[in-house]
């Protein structure tokens, strides 16, 4: 892995290169409120953007606040986001996560880390995708799959374990690059830089690239 200065300054180039590539990059998830923001990111563990799309336009259609989705009952919920995946325990934590929004913060998602890892079901990843996203408070870099092999090619992070990566990331980002720097690189993920199969000759960042672990 490339070392201090160094590091931040081969980090620069890559948020460089990738402002040029996806100028619009944004989070895939939609949503009208921040409460709509959590419960799509429960959702997209272990699932897609676009099966969560499909799931939470019918699911918001019916239920329009956090309260309602409350008092839900959980085997309607279960069967409402069951083709995302592991639905018995995201409904549960769904449920409870939004009973907690009603009961401690008056329907509302708090603008605080530890309040929101504080929820059922949400970790860093999916508090730092709500801060964000829908506030705008860089609070961390989100490290979700893409973010974190991406990171590894680029020799920007040593780490497998996404709280380490995301640690890595931050000491060598600057910290107004931290929202939009995850939304480029997932974008990057799913265009060029994929799992098996990366399309490094069609890459934007080829020549900064050490492709640490890509065999070619």
């Amino acid at each position: 892995m490339v070392a201090g200065a160094d590091a931040k300054r081969h980090a620069a180039k890559v948020v460089r290169r990738l402002k040029k590539r996806y100028p619009d990059a944004h989070c895939a998830l939609e949503f009208d409120a921040p409460w709509q923001l959590l419960v799509a990111t429960i959702l997209s563990a272990q699932c897609t953007d676009t099966r969560v799309n499909i799931v939470t336009k019918d699911l918001f259609a019916k239920h329009s606040d956090v309260a309602d989705l409350a008092d839900m009952p959980l085997p309607k919920l279960e069967r409402a986001i069951q083709s995302t995946g592991f639905f018995r325990n995201k409904a549960k934590n769904i449920k409870a996560c939004c009973q907690q929004l009603v009961e401690r913060f008056g329907g509302e998602v708090p603008q605080e880390m530890e309040a929101l890892v504080g929820l059922p079901g949400v970790g860093r990843k999916t508090a730092n995708v709500v801060l964000g996203t829908a506030y705008g408070i860089a609070s961390g870099v989100v490290v979700d799959t893409h973010v974190g092999r991406i990171s590894r090619r680029l020799a920007l992070t040593e780490n497998q374990d996404a709280v380490k990566v995301e640690r890595d990331l931050m000491d060598v980002l600057p910290r107004k690059e931290w929202i939009d720097f995850s939304h480029r690189l997932i974008w990057h993920g799913r265009q060029v830089c994929q799992a098996r199969r990366p399309r490094c000759d069609e890459c934007s960042l080829l020549d900064i690239c050490p492709r640490v672990g890509v065999e070619y």
